[in-house]
């Protein structure tokens, strides 16, 4: 399935507006709404939006610092098209992914600490109507070249489930 390119542009925004901010941010979550939506309810804003088809919108912080139980106590009103995540992570090879411990805590302390983490800041969206994508930036020190985004729904399905769970009406 090929991605929606209009969530794409979204998720491209979103991470070059977190990137704005520089590395070491906590998880945000963003609700995207239709532009003409937005302008139709609020025209004083047509200076400051741009054409893209979705806008948007930096929501308070998780009600929970652990991503999955916050995005639990996540809803949307009919409004919100679709939502978008950004959350910095540990990559690990699968080689060492397979040495993690089964407890969660202590597999986060491992790969914090192991040699061949790679740390990046992933974005992930949804849209109410189906549509899912992810891009994935991987952190280069200070001076070294960008590398380019990575793009795919595949990067993140666990994450993209629960994103989509948050536009069901049983939330």
């Amino acid at each position: 399935m090929s991605e929606d390119r209009d969530l794409a542009a979204a998720l491209t925004e979103v991470e070059q507006f977190v990137a704005s901010a520089g590395w070491d941010r906590p998880v945000q979550l963003f609700a995207l709404v239709r532009t003409e939506d937005l302008l139709a309810a609020q025209p004083s804003l047509a200076a400051e939006l741009d054409t893209a088809v979705y806008t948007p919108i930096a929501q308070d912080p998780l009600p929970d610092q652990d991503v999955a139980r916050g995005l639990a106590q996540v809803s949307w009103p009919a409004g919100v098209a679709g939502c978008v995540l950004v959350q910095e992570i540990l990559v690990l090879p699968p080689s060492a992914q397979e040495a993690l411990s089964e407890d969660p805590d202590a597999a986060a302390a491992q790969a914090a600490e192991h040699p061949e983490r790679t740390e990046a800041r992933l974005v992930a969206g949804v849209l109410r109507s189906g549509p899912r994508a992810c891009l994935l930036r991987v952190r280069v020190p200070a001076g070294e070249q960008e590398l380019p985004l990575v793009r795919g729904a595949d990067l993140a399905p666990n994450l993209l489930d629960a994103l989509e769970l948050t536009f069901d009406d049983q939330n």
